[in-house]
């Protein structure tokens, strides 16, 4: 009873900072959306902290899980809980899971913003090198690359 209890606690706790880094990515969509990129290396650091403590809380409910009985090659942990008729623990698992993908989903967006931001910066780059009219490749990520960069912007 001690484990369930302790994973309630832990995914509250997840919760909580879930939230928490929702609000970090709405606040990092701002921030891209404005002249002024400064306040970016705060919210990357405070993201990152709230990740951190993310990973290790997960890192400890497997191991309460496995204790309990759960084996990790079986399936989802949420349908050992499930099955285990431990309902509050389920919804606070649902729970979590639910703002976990809404953060996956605000972070993918926010990767799109960053993606079009480069490539921006990258056509500008370019019209500076006076290579905007060149012809263009495609790598393997599917970014365009100029053939030619004859011109040389600086050196060293």
């Amino acid at each position: 009873m001690a484990a369930i209890d302790e994973l309630k606690t832990l995914l509250s706790e997840d919760i909580r900072q879930l939230e928490t880094l929702a609000e970090l990515l709405h606040r990092e969509k701002q921030v891209l959306s404005s002249q002024d990129v400064k306040p970016l290396q705060i919210i990357t650091e405070q993201k990152n902290h709230v990740l951190s403590d993310i990973r290790e809380r997960a890192r400890q409910k497997i191991r309460l899980l496995v204790s309990m009985g759960y084996r990790p090659d079986s399936g989802e942990p949420s349908r050992f809980i499930r099955a285990g008729g431990m309902d509050d623990l389920y919804q606070l698992w649902k729970t979590a899971d639910q703002k976990l993908r809404e953060c996956q989903s605000a972070n993918q967006n926010n990767g799109r913003v960053v993606g079009h931001l480069q490539k921006r910066l990258t056509r500008i780059t370019d019209i500076f090198r006076g290579a905007s009219a060149q012809q263009k490749l495609y790598g393997a990520q599917g970014q365009q690359t100029s053939v030619s960069s004859r011109t040389i912007l600086a050196s060293a």
